[in-house]
């Protein structure tokens, strides 16, 4: 097994922005404050704050178009938000230039989505190896790493195949893995039970709670299921790109907004 890296940040490189003096509490690993982010003019995020402990599973709920995948993106490194802060084990993420933001993703975060994106051209076991593999590790032991993690999801006798021969849910098994063979301090898994059936929801939803709990992984679940949201320690619900207290104060429903098309929905702000 790898063992998990240590906690240094990434390099600061250049940003036209300047940290705030307001620094995170102490007992987050992750945290964000008052978060603002848009889609082409239409509101994702209206100042969402939010903080994560470590090892904590945390399941980020709402109905589609809430918000949930755009705050995923920000909390790891892959929007900018236009205003306000995410703070990372006390490294202010929101004024990382782009090969920091880039390099603490591969390094210390893990992303599972509800499409597995493997590569088809990489066996199985270099897809699940492939964040080990960009930063340096060595074959064997990627290799090592990325086999005992498709064992676990039992899916190791595929290790030597291409994705091509491999079913959806065996593929979602591998996007798992590729999420946890470098034992990552958070992973983002943004509906990533969606596309499977029970039986298959259920091995995967164990595997990663597991996972969570035998080597303190922090994870932040999107999931609008409620039998997925029930893993979780605690939850944090969005509507309209709200907190849902925020929204409900203010008058707010599910209904009082359209929900954007499935297409859009799916590229921008929920899954």
């Amino acid at each position: 097994m790898v063992a998990p890296r240590d906690n240094a940040p990434p390099d600061n490189a250049p940003s036209d922005r300047t940290p705030s003096d307001n620094v995170p509490p102490q007992d987050d690993l992750l945290w964000a404050r008052s978060l603002h982010y848009s889609h082409s003019g239409s509101p994702g995020l209206i100042g969402v704050s939010v903080g994560v402990r470590a090892g904590e599973i945390l399941a980020l709920t709402g109905p589609r178009g809430s918000g949930k995948t755009t705050l995923l993106r920000c909390l790891s490194g892959q929007l900018r938000p236009e205003q306000g802060e995410v703070w990372f084990n006390s490294v202010p993420v929101h004024t990382l230039g782009t090969l920091a933001r880039e390099r603490l993703r591969r390094d210390r975060f893990g992303w599972i989505g509800p499409e597995p994106r493997l590569l088809p051209e990489l066996r199985v076991w270099e897809n699940a190896a492939l964040p080990l593999l960009m930063a340096g590790a060595g074959h064997r032991t990627a290799k090592r790493a990325a086999c005992e993690w498709l064992d676990r999801l039992d899916i190791g006798a595929f290790a030597r195949k291409h994705p091509g021969c491999l079913n959806r849910a065996e593929s979602q098994r591998v996007a798992l893995a590729r999420a946890l063979a470098h034992l990552p301090a958070v992973v983002f898994a943004d509906e990533p039970t969606a596309p499977l059936h029970r039986t298959e929801r259920s091995l995967l939803l164990r595997t990663l709670t597991t996972a969570a709990r035998s080597h303190g992984i922090t994870v932040l679940l999107a999931t609008h299921d409620e039998e997925t949201a029930a893993v979780a320690d605690r939850r944090f619900s969005l509507l309209d790109g709200r907190p849902a207290a925020a929204a409900a104060a203010a008058g707010l429903s599910p209904t009082s907004f359209p929900q954007p098309p499935e297409d859009q929905a799916a590229c921008s702000l929920s899954a």
